[in-house]
């Protein structure tokens, strides 16, 4: 049994985890952390970490940037592992989080998706073989119209592990708009849409002569992301201190 206090946890996001947590006899939400202190499932609100008095294996963070700081000192001191979903870090705060894994296991992703995470290692192996064949390479991210950050984490995520398989040798780019002239060949462009309420779509294409290969990942609702976040949270548990990811979970699901 892995138990959880859920940091941000009358937040929609929270609140989905909460859900998925009631139905896993795996884990439990011994206690949430928010400023709402209303208690809208079976355990404890607390305002604060520090207010907090359930004993825990792992804090699940889904919360704002703004709340991390304090997040990350409490774990550090507690030697408390902490799975920090929220996104839109700072690069102080980035750094604090990996001063922070100095002291106890911390898992950040951008993306908490299984799904997303194993086309990463998919796309590695393809970036391989079909970049040095002459196949160009783009990728298309389709959002809800309210997330304001282009092109989103994920979609430089799966760039990025394209780009490691290559040495790192490729450039990206964002907007061709500017300029009137042929596709550099090592390039990866990448394209952001907004509207409605997509939850999350990623579309990765290997164009080459008479022939494409596409991969595509589609999130329907964040469930997913929650998904993900428990089972960081279940394979975190007991882990020495060190920065970790998604990867990893993927790799001990495998092994």
């Amino acid at each position: 049994m892995v138990r959880i206090i859920m940091h941000g946890c009358n937040g929609h996001m929270g609140q989905v985890i909460s859900a998925l947590a009631a139905e896993d006899a795996d884990v439990e939400i011994v206690a949430g952390i928010d400023a709402n202190t209303e208690k809208k499932n079976g355990y404890p609100v607390f305002s604060s970490l520090q207010e907090c008095t359930e004993e825990a294996d792992v804090v699940v963070d889904f919360s704002i940037a703004k709340a991390v700081d304090g997040l990350l000192d409490y774990c550090g001191e507690k030697k408390l592992p902490v799975v920090v979903c929220t996104t839109g870090l700072s690069k102080e705060q980035t750094e604090k989080l990996q001063e922070t894994a100095g002291k106890t296991a911390v898992l950040k992703s951008a993306n908490m998706s299984l799904g997303v995470n194993l086309l990463m290692n998919l796309l590695k192996n393809a970036a391989g073989v079909l970049a040095g064949a002459g196949f160009d390479m783009e990728i298309v991210e389709k959002h809800h119209k309210h997330k304001v950050d282009a092109p989103s984490g994920t979609a430089l995520a799966l760039a990025d592990s394209m780009n490691e398989a290559l040495g790192n040798a490729y450039t990206y780019t964002f907007d061709r708009s500017g300029r009137r002239q042929e596709r550099d060949p090592k390039e990866i462009g990448i394209s952001a849409v907004r509207g409605g309420n997509i939850v999350g779509e990623h579309e990765v294409i290997f164009a080459g002569t008479d022939e494409v290969i596409e991969f595509k990942h589609t999130a329907y609702s964040k469930a997913v992301f929650a998904k993900g976040a428990i089972q960081a949270a279940k394979f975190l548990k007991g882990k020495p201190a060190g920065l970790y990811d998604m990867q990893d979970v993927i790799a001990d699901n495998i092994g």
